[in-house]
């Protein structure tokens, strides 16, 4: 008989048990022979899927997402919270999971993970933590000001931290919100939009040239400078995209069984029938 675990001699509590189970799952023998062959390579694109459905569980919660525990009460669907625990679980496994087998490569283990983090939060929150540097802070804006000045302190540039595999609008984003806290921003919604028409019009003369570089080039400074447009309104870049997407997914949707209803799965309507089915669809959404 192959070797099993007894969960009843894993600890009961939350993080220990699960690094206990991530440490079984990888053992030698009676482990996993799936979870013994990952690596941090191999990980990755698992990390990526989880935080995006992590994403979505947040967005399941409807306005609940948006409120303070100040709010209460708080009104969100059981089962989006249940939903949510879930999702944060399976990101929390990731962690696990690449912390045991940093541990294996004997390089760390996943309660220095924890340690580290939660000493680089007192360290950076000398205005709630007793320590030689203690300070006080009234405002979001002056924490975020003195978290700054901490991370130059340490070496650190303005834009470090901003991944470079974040989807390419948040990153954008996030650069233009890191940049302006040392003053590099536009004044005004008004700038920004100039900025923008200014991006457009040196997009049209590399159209003009058919020079697909000098066009990429172009399309991006429009879609950079759309990001900081974003952030002077008060608006997700990366969730007025996505709003957006779900939103043509809808209606292109509609218009895909318009199509079936009149003609059949195989029938290539003509683009002013597809039109006439479009502006059905936004008038029915609308109403």
């Amino acid at each position: 008989m192959p070797t099993r675990f007894d969960p009843a001699h894993l600890p009961q509590d939350g993080f220990a048990r699960l690094t206990a189970v991530m440490a079984s799952l990888r053992a030698t023998v009676g482990g996993c022979p799936w979870d013994r062959e990952q690596t941090l390579a191999t990980l990755r694109a698992f990390l990526i899927e989880e935080s995006y459905e992590l994403l979505d569980a947040i967005d399941a919660l409807g306005g609940a997402a948006h409120a303070l525990p100040a709010d209460a009460p708080l009104v969100a669907d059981p089962a989006a919270v249940a939903h949510f625990r879930e999702e944060l679980g399976d990101v929390l496994l990731q962690i696990a999971f690449q912390s045991r087998i940093a541990e294996e490569m004997g390089w760390f283990t996943a309660d220095d993970v924890a340690r580290g983090i939660a000493d680089k939060m007192v360290r950076r929150h000398p205005h709630v933590f007793v320590n030689a540097e203690s300070e006080h802070h009234d405002t979001p804006a002056q924490v975020l000001d003195a978290w700054e000045q901490r991370k130059r302190k340490e070496g650190k540039g303005a834009l470090d931290g901003v991944p470079r595999n974040l989807p390419a609008l948040l990153r954008g984003q996030r650069i233009g919100e890191k940049a302006a806290r040392i003053g590099f921003d536009w004044p005004n919604v008004t700038s920004v939009l100039a900025k923008v028409d200014e991006e457009l019009l040196e997009l049209r003369e590399a159209l003009r040239e058919e020079d697909k570089v000098h066009i990429a080039e172009e399309l991006g400074d429009v879609l950079f400078a759309l990001t900081s447009l974003a952030r002077h309104a008060g608006v997700d870049a990366e969730q007025a995209a996505r709003g957006t997407l779900d939103k043509f997914t809808r209606r292109f949707a509609s218009v895909e069984q318009g199509v079936e209803a009149k003609h059949g799965k195989t029938y290539r309507a003509s683009l002013d029938e597809l039109e006439l089915l479009w502006q059905e669809a936004k008038a029915l959404e609308r109403a």
